[in-house]
């Protein structure tokens, strides 16, 4: 029979709603499903915006809104709420029953073959219950991440304006304080999680994975247990876990009514959206960076580097300004009463992804003066993954060149000076000045007579004020900004600062990138070892997940740690020229090698044998029936 002739498959594909990471990957691997022929019928399903899904839906797939699992409570892009999350959790828990009904009924009422799942226990759960098989397709799940919000570490709560005692406030504090969950309240909301997973037949492990509880007894809950507290990082016991091929690993058996069908662990390629080829070339540079209205003299690699500033999907609020006081000493800016206001939320805002409010306050307050193991058969034509290693030998002989830095005691944010407001899409700026942005210092309005010693300590104590940029080569494009963001009260950015449309295509404009600043999130971090461009990360200290992803980062890519606080004031130039030097020669490879479809490849590979194991998993169910 040939290929053709086969009946297609349906698929009903279980998305998580928390964050874009889950969307972004669902969507490219329903996109090498949908290349396939014969063409299987896809059913994404998730509580994420159907928009996030327009690579797949515009190739044919199906998209059914629906919350199908419950979301992490972020106040801000890098936070977590623990007990709002387990809130959230408690409550979705109550409604599992009857969501579980609705899912098995609709699962019959399209004829589905198999359920896929990212990380949604309730799709498992679903498929255990209409009597199909289910695969799991993650790296990470959960149960793990409900489970670590049981940690002792603290996540303490800064605010860039406790570090000038009269500061007024930037923003409120989204949460007061940070408390762990006891172990026995989350136990059993976390073994309802656990025991939906176990269901699951097929774990495709994507890379960056943590343990999967469900799957291997070894390392068991609760991940709390799994990082040690000195370190922050994984135990040596865990890494190894992770370094092991899964065929190693001792599973827990299937809950489900099939002996003759073993679990299985399987190492999976990276899954990510592709950029388009052309902007690999000098003319498809040039038009990626024209539609965001940068400049033309700007848009030679060699000459301009680009920062990208992305938080995977949060949304970004425009930020209010105020014209500092006069001044009488050179240096120093007067304080406007009531000029630093905190943000409010507008009423036709997008609140499904959480406020990452504090990269606004930086723009707002920051003055840019002129100075696995594959078993046979099935996923066999997987190439097989990576090994991982914790050395990072170029990171080690790299001399990363100096950049100023802010010594002694961090100051308040500073006023952002920002004048005219001209469209996301048009230039914001007249070309720049030659010299490196810097942050005002904002202090007491100075008394009307200074000695000649007092005018040279406030310059002096200027010049160690945070750079946001390293030098005048850079520019920086920020991404998830709400529309009509910085084009209200004749406000604009800063010069060397431009906005990207919200509909513009991510793989596309980390490709372009020298350096990106985020979160560390699965999408994020895969699109950028995919590019070669170095990744500055804020970290999210209650994401278990990220530490899976740090790995990743290690032996696959480039990530320089930035701490929150630097981040908050600013001060993000040292780690940003840090990542330049540690990445600059990757990423200059692969603009010459530019996009040679390798993930493509083995994307379209791992769906072809997806297909063929749910083949196979059909066809051993009816010889177990003829034989009984």
């Amino acid at each position: 029979m040939r290929m053709s002739d086969e009946p297609a498959h349906c698929f009903a594909y279980y998305c998580s709603g928390h964050g874009y990471g889950h969307a972004t990957r669902v969507s490219a691997f329903a996109t090498h499903l949908l290349s396939l022929d014969p063409k299987p019928t896809i059913h994404i399903v998730s509580s994420a915006p159907e928009h996030v899904f327009a690579d797949s839906i515009a190739r044919g797939a199906l998209y059914r809104h629906a919350v199908i699992d419950p979301v992490i409570v972020q106040p801000l892009a890098y936070r977590v709420d623990r007990q709002k999350s387990v809130d959230v959790l408690r409550s979705f828990l109550r409604l599992k029953e009857s969501k579980l009904l609705q899912e098995v009924q609709w699962l019959k009422e399209i004829g589905a073959n198999c359920v896929l799942s990212d990380a949604a226990f309730l799709g498992c759960l679903a498929a255990h219950r209409a009597g199909l098989p289910s695969v799991l397709i993650t790296n990470f799940t959960f149960d793990s991440v409900y489970s670590y919000l049981s940690t002792s570490m603290i996540d303490s709560v800064s605010s860039p304006q406790a570090y000038e005692v009269d500061a007024p406030p930037l923003y409120a504090d989204p949460f007061t304080s940070d408390t762990p969950i006891p172990l026995e309240e989350l136990a059993p909301l976390v073994d309802q999680i656990f025991h939906g997973y176990r269901y699951a037949d097929l774990l495709l492990r994507l890379p960056g994975a943590i343990p999967i509880p469900a799957f291997a007894i070894t390392p068991g809950l609760p991940a709390s247990d799994w990082v040690n507290p000195d370190s922050r990082k994984f135990t040596a016991a865990v890494t190894a876990h992770l370094l092991d091929t899964p065929s190693a690993y001792i599973l827990y058996p299937s809950l489900n009514s099939a002996p003759h069908r073993p679990r299985t662990v399987v190492s999976a390629p990276l899954l990510v959206r592709p950029p388009n080829p052309s902007v690999y070339t000098s003319a498809g540079r040039r038009r990626l960076l024209a539609s965001i209205g940068i400049p033309e003299d700007l848009h030679d690699p060699e000459n301009t580097k680009i920062l990208i500033v992305s938080f995977g999907g949060q949304v970004f609020h425009k930020p209010r300004s105020r014209v500092p006081s006069a001044v009488t000493t050179p240096g120093v800016l007067g304080k406007a009463p009531g000029a630093l206001r905190p943000f409010a939320k507008p009423a036709n805002s997008d609140s499904y992804f959480p406020d990452a409010d504090a990269l606004a306050n930086a723009l707002q307050h920051a003055s840019l003066h002129s100075q696995g193991t594959h078993f046979a058969g099935a996923l066999s034509t997987l190439p097989a993954p990576r090994p991982l290693t914790l050395a990072r030998p170029r990171a080690e002989t790299v001399r990363v060149p100096a950049v100023p830095r802010a010594f002694g005691r961090p100051r308040a944010l500073s006023q952002l000076n920002i004048a005219g407001a001209p469209r996301a899409a048009v230039p914001t700026s007249p070309p720049r000045p030659p010299p490196p942005p810097r942050f005002s210092a904002v202090v007491d309005p100075p008394t009307p007579e200074r000695s000649p010693s007092a005018a040279f300590d406030a310059v002096a104590e200027d010049e160690e004020e945070p750079l946001l940029l390293p030098d005048a080569t850079w520019i920086a494009i920020v991404c998830g900004v709400a529309q009509g963001w910085g084009t209200e009260g004749g406000e604009t950015l800063p010069d060397a600062f431009f906005v990207a449309p919200r509909d513009v295509y991510m793989p596309d404009l980390t490709a372009a990138a020298d350096v990106l600043l985020g979160k560390l999130g699965y999408g994020t971090v895969a699109e950028c070892v995919d590019a070669c461009t170095p990744f500055v990360y804020v970290p999210r200290p209650l994401f278990v997940e990220e530490h899976g992803l740090r790995l990743l980062l290690d032996c696959e890519g480039v990530g320089v740690e930035l701490s929150r606080t630097s981040y908050e004031v600013g001060e993000w130039a040292g780690a940003v020229n840090e990542a330049w030097a540690k990445g600059r020669d990757a990423k200059r490879l692969k603009r010459r090698e530019g996009e040679t479809g390798k993930r493509t490849k083995e994307g379209r590979a791992m769906a072809q044998d997806v297909v063929n194991w749910v083949r196979r998993w059909q066809t051993e169910g009816e010889n177990v029936l003829s034989d009984s």
